[in-house]
């Protein structure tokens, strides 16, 4: 097998006094998505959070295409490629949709601009509320504008944290079309509890449990795993 994209090893991570992440190990190959489940608190997105250096490990290693960025500040982190969704979306509520965009541009060069007419294909809904404020757009809206702002720059990995947290149906069915559109140009790790939207849109999956790696593997074995889903998803 070819050097992973990405390999977390032996990382243990905590906040305060807390021992979020112990130990925990997976790898992402270059053009899969692979996914981080498990229940609440499980530390799926303290991982997220310790590849981008935002809750650094105190012990074990982050790995970058074989560079070592476990210690490399955030800014830095960003500029290899990494493109972070967080939970909360992480969008400038005063700032218009189309000045959200524009902070978030590393450079203004065309290949930039080319990722930006593509984002605005994929939620034409920015295009339409460009000079709208963030805080103004409605949930999905505010989703769709979090991961274009991660997308528009070169991307080499898109980090995604729960993009289907409190949205209708509806949209949440718009967000994946869009994921799986995105997982032709980059590489993605999700985090996701709807697992519906983890089944139509993984490759591969790492089950997090109290801060442990417990399992992975292809998602076609987890679907044919009842007691796995069960024990560690609450799928019944």
């Amino acid at each position: 097998m070819t050097q992973p994209l990405l390999r977390v090893e032996k990382a243990n991570t905590y906040i305060e006094q807390f021992h979020i992440l112990q130990n925990i190990n997976f790898e992402v190959q270059k053009g899969e998505l692979t996914l981080l489940l498990g229940r609440n608190g499980a530390g799926k997105t303290t991982t997220l959070r310790t590849i981008m250096g935002l809750n650094p490990a105190t012990s074990g290693h982050v790995f970058i295409k074989g560079e070592d960025i476990t210690s490399t500040p955030t800014y830095k982190i960003a500029k290899k490629g990494i493109g972070y969704v967080p939970e909360d979306q992480g969008i400038f509520y005063e700032l218009t949709v189309g000045e959200n965009m524009r902070v978030a541009m590393m450079h203004e060069d065309d290949a930039t601009k080319e990722r930006l007419e593509w984002s605005l294909e994929l939620f034409p809904d920015l295009k339409k509320f460009w000079k709208k404020p963030g805080g103004q757009l409605s949930g999905g809206q505010k989703q769709m504008l979090s991961i274009a702002r991660a997308f528009v720059n070169e991307t080499d990995l898109l980090l995604i944290d729960e993009p289907s947290k409190g949205l209708a149906p509806v949209v949440v069915e718009k967000v994946i079309e869009a994921v799986e559109k995105i997982k032709d140009h980059t590489t993605v790790v999700l985090v996701e509890q709807n697992f519906y939207m983890a089944n139509r849109l993984g490759d591969r999956f790492y089950i997090l449990d109290d801060g442990l790696s417990v399992h992975d593997g292809y998602m076609k074995e987890l679907n044919e795993n009842e007691e796995l889903k069960r024990k560690y998803l609450g799928i019944g």
